[in-house]
């Protein structure tokens, strides 16, 4: 394991500097009680990245992949190569990389923490014990576990129109979805679409998370570090880590 030693900031509100014999993998391998911040990470196999690391949330270790919220400047309907290898402002709005995504979420079995600012800026989550993207050869499907939260299933569903989970990533010009019509150029966004969606959270402007918020959720965050295993198997991964998230220090809540 490589650790990393915090030893400055670019900016207080921000970067993170480090003295490193090697990056650290992921959020997970900093320092206890390193501050949530801009940092660089290499996972296994790959070119060093930089991430927004949230530390302050459930034990911290969190890699941030995704943040949106309803007045971003960021124009979402991207193309393919675009979302493969990231966009956005890490500061602010972003999406991590669907590659980089994959890459990181190879290295262990991850968990994923969905977090939703509702119409009335109420925080909630979904959480999912299992996490992983597939590599480009098999559209970088998506494949999630068990729920547990406060905002609702809304990824898996009965309803194979609304289902997100085990399906394919699409963009406006690879359209991997079930439905006649390409759903990501419909609705300005790259995602892991069926026919077409129940959650729409990569958009410029109001977000969508199941019966939560259909169209004007204020903000989103997506979540992942590695699964915690217990004594207790499967059905223990997650006990005593899903305490109520910490109220907001910046105008995304972390």
């Amino acid at each position: 394991r490589t650790l990393c030693f915090p030893v400055g900031r670019e900016d207080p509100r921000h970067m993170v500097l480090f003295s490193c014999t090697g990056w650290p993998k992921d959020c997970s391998e900093l320092v206890s009680g390193s501050p949530s911040g801009i940092y660089i990470i290499q996972p296994t196999g790959l070119h060093p990245i930089m991430v927004y690391c949230e530390m302050n949330v459930t034990n911290g270790g969190w890699t941030v992949i995704q943040r949106n919220q309803k007045d971003t400047a960021v124009t979402w309907a991207e193309s393919w190569s675009t979302y493969k290898y990231g966009f956005g402002n890490v500061r602010s709005e972003y999406w991590l990389g669907t590659e980089y995504i994959h890459q990181i979420t190879k290295q262990k079995v991850y968990q994923v923490r969905f977090v939703i600012w509702d119409t009335k800026n109420n925080i909630k989550f979904a959480d999912y014990n299992l996490f992983s993207v597939e590599d480009e050869s098999h559209g970088y499907r998506l494949r999630l576990g068990s729920y547990t939260g406060t905002a609702g299933d809304a990824m898996t569903s009965d309803n194979p129109n609304t289902m997100h989970d085990n399906m394919k990533f699409s963009t406006k010009d690879r359209d991997q979805d079930t439905y006649s019509k390409n759903c990501a150029y419909s609705y300005e966004g790259g995602w892991w679409y069926s026919a077409c969606y129940s959650v729409r959270l990569n958009f410029k402007g109001g977000m969508t998370w199941g019966s939560l918020c259909k169209g004007d959720c204020k903000s989103s965050l997506i979540l992942i570090k590695p699964a915690p295993y217990s004594a207790d198997g499967e059905n223990g991964w997650l006990k005593g880590v899903l305490p109520a998230i910490h109220r907001p220090q910046s105008r995304f809540g972390f």
